[in-house]
């Protein structure tokens, strides 16, 4: 598939998800239609241009999601004789888009560098009806007031009235405004006489500071406040945290018998995870695994990585493999993921229980729920296959070539499947799959948990090949496959361990706090924790996990080495500066059970810090944080303030794919 083709495709997308969210302007959908804004972001960003994520530019900048550009572009009520002001050019892109609805703008950039990139960039697009200006945005541009409209794309402490004055009589202001330094209110300010304006609450936003001399102040690299006109009043909410929160003296040590009650007789205990790469996650999900296996007869953990190398795991904790094998096990990037010490233990750990359990019914299982194993899975099938029914091995080898000259790129293989120069395998695959559950009875006589790895391989080979056709129909499509996916494959174990059986299930934050709770639901995107709260309900419990600083393991790009990194501070007003403002280093926080007073004050979304194999700290507000309700999207958070990074076995890693690129969750 060419690149064009392809974002043509996620452009259309892209435009349906705008009007599915209320953008109803036509001159504004055609003229997020019209402008590329490949063009505006970096070459190996280009692929993305119309995910609704923000993406970095130059400068430690980024270019902002385009929901909002046409929410703040709607909400100005433009009209074609407009001269409209732009304050925050950033790559130029909201401009260009500007400029197909109106006469003329002006924008304001403060970094030198990216206003002559700006400037440079429409020019050559052919945007000749945009000026830009390297200076103090918060002063505006007085030489070319008055303006019918001006959009700020920075989220300001107070409202510049150097910018309301520059307004016509009848002219728009719409702009990020708030206390906060990262999360605001979007205004849209009307000036109606000389001395008057009507004041409009747009929503709630999040945008990076604005700065400036009627903005934040930029002192030595550190963003202050500007003089307050009257005394700020400190939130009494970390110390009220802090009366209702458990602590933890040490993972080793702490008493989990509360833990266990607040639990109860839930079947489902999803433990999650705020990176990838921190040890005292992976330390404490395996402390609390041991004591619901033990203590609640827990029969399996279900972990974010690929079936076939946890399968390997099982082998090991039940010891039921009779040869070694010559496949390498978490061979995909990332490796330290899963291949570190804290995993090591807790492994070594399963399989002592398993050993003194006395039966195979008693043993605990170790599975894998994620898509990305495409290869390994089918040669696991056709291996299986090889050994009960050699006739319907050959039919296996027939459909699945189908797959097979695109082995180790799969991602061109989404691509040519969506046009006409390379048929689908879908029905090949989906056809193998109803062939292996025609034929379960005949094969589970030999083997039911061999058969539980076939069908389950086969579910993966199918979905899987759906997954990366996907990838180039829109990052939500992609997501939400995924995710259903993980969910489906954590029903069907279940299912296998019978009526009541109950699991664990390990992956990040953003796969198991519920979705419906976050700006991810707001975009249209499921989890395998708004799944399980919509199947299960109660009978599912939801532990989140937070830190404030320390380091991780975690790579600067995809396939690129792990490195360890110092996490930054969490920023003022997030749900991470709130526990760390308590002075407590570790503490359960109970949320389903906790007081209704804690429970209310924690329900209005705020910033909350998601950090996957990839960390970039120069751009950490846009592509690390997001808008969570914590106490809908939890039923319990663990907090350890300063935390260290995992211990990896392997340090290196093969490159893999960029299936959930930028964020790595």
């Amino acid at each position: 598939m060419t690149r064009e083709l392809h974002l043509h495709t996620a452009k259309q997308i892209f435009l349906e998800t705008l009007a599915r969210r209320g953008i109803k302007d036509k001159r504004v959908l055609e003229a997020m239609e019209t402008v590329p804004r490949e063009a505006f972001v970096g070459l190996h960003q280009a692929d993305f241009a119309y995910d609704d994520n923000p993406l970095p530019i130059e400068e430690g900048q980024t270019i902002s999601q385009p929901y909002i550009v046409a929410l703040m572009t709607e909400a100005m009520k433009l009209e074609p004789e407009d001269t409209v002001l732009e304050i925050g050019s950033g790559s130029g892109y909201a401009a260009a888009v500007l400029s197909r609805i109106v006469k003329q703008v002006y924008t304001v950039e403060r970094h030198q560098v990216l206003a002559k990139l700006a400037r440079e960039r429409l020019a050559t697009l052919g945007y000749d009806n945009v000026t830009v200006l390297c200076g103090d945005g918060t002063l505006g541009w007085p030489e070319h007031a008055p303006f019918n409209a001006i959009v700020v794309t920075a989220g300001a402490p107070n409202v510049p009235q150097s910018l309301v004055r520059q307004l016509t009589i009848g002219g728009r202001l719409v702009i990020p405004a708030g206390s906060s330094l990262h999360q605001q209110k979007l205004l849209r300010i009307t000036r109606v006489s000389d001395d008057e304006t009507e004041t409009e609450d747009l929503g709630g936003v999040r945008f990076v500071p604005l700065i400036g001399k009627e903005g934040w102040r930029d002192r030595e690299g550190t963003v202050t406040a500007p003089p307050r006109t009257e005394a700020g009043r400190v939130t009494p909410l970390p110390e009220q945290i802090r009366k209702e929160a458990i602590h933890i003296p040490s993972i080793a040590t702490v008493d989990l018998e509360g833990l266990m009650a607040r639990i109860g007789h839930s079947r489902l205990v999803l433990l999650g995870e705020a990176t990838h790469g921190t040890a005292e996650f992976y330390d404490m999900r395996a402390r609390i695994t041991r004591e619901l296996i033990e203590k609640k007869g827990f029969q399996f953990v279900a972990v974010e990585a690929d079936w076939p190398d946890a399968a390997q795991v099982d082998h090991f904790v039940r010891e039921t493999r009779t040869e070694p094998t010559q496949e390498p096990t978490f061979k995909r990037f990332p490796t330290w993921m899963w291949a570190n010490r804290q995993v090591l233990e807790f492994v070594q750990w399963l399989r002592g229980h398993n050993r003194q359990a006395g039966s195979e019914d008693k043993a605990a299982g170790f599975y894998g729920l994620d898509l990305y194993s495409l290869y390994s899975s089918i040669n696991a099938i056709i291996g299986y296959l090889e050994q009960v029914d050699e006739d319907t091995a050959d039919i296996a080898r027939r459909r699945y070539g189908c797959l097979t000259p695109w082995e180790r790129d799969p991602i061109t293989y989404g691509r040519m499947a969506l046009t006409t120069k390379h048929e689908s395998c879908e029905q090949d695959v989906v056809s193998m799959l109803h062939m292996l559950m025609q034929k379960r009875l005949e094969y589970s006589i030999h083997d039911g948990r061999k058969f539980l790895d076939a069908i389950a391989n086969a579910r993966l080979v199918k979905d899987a090949e759906r997954y990366y056709r996907s990838m180039y129909e829109g990052s939500v499509k992609s997501w939400n496959l995924r995710d259903q996916h993980m969910f489906e494959t954590l029903e069907h174990l279940l299912d296998f361990h019978g009526p009541g059986s109950k699991a664990v299930v390990w992956a990040h934050n953003s796969h198991l706090g519920n979705a419906e709770a976050t700006e991810m639901g707001n975009r249209g995107e499921i989890n395998v924790g708004s799944l399980c709260r919509r199947h299960f309900g109660d009978s599912a419990y939801l532990i989140g996990f937070g830190t404030h600083q320390g380091t991780v393991a975690a790579a600067s790009d995809w396939g690129a080495p792990m490195e360890i990194k110092n996490i930054v501070p969490s920023v003022p007003d997030s749900i991470e500066r709130l526990c760390h403002d308590t002075g407590l280093n570790a503490f359960f926080l109970p949320l389903r059970h906790g007081s209704k007073d804690l429970v209310k004050q924690l329900r209005p979304p705020r910033l909350e810090r998601a950090i996957g194999v990839i960390y970039r700290p120069e751009t950490e507000m846009a592509s690390h944080y997001f808008n969570a309700s914590l106490s809908r999207q939890f039923d319990e958070y663990i907090w350890f303030d300063e935390t260290r990074a995992v211990d990896a076995l392997v340090s290196e890693a093969e490159p893999g794919m960029p299936e959930t690129f930028p964020f790595g969750l």
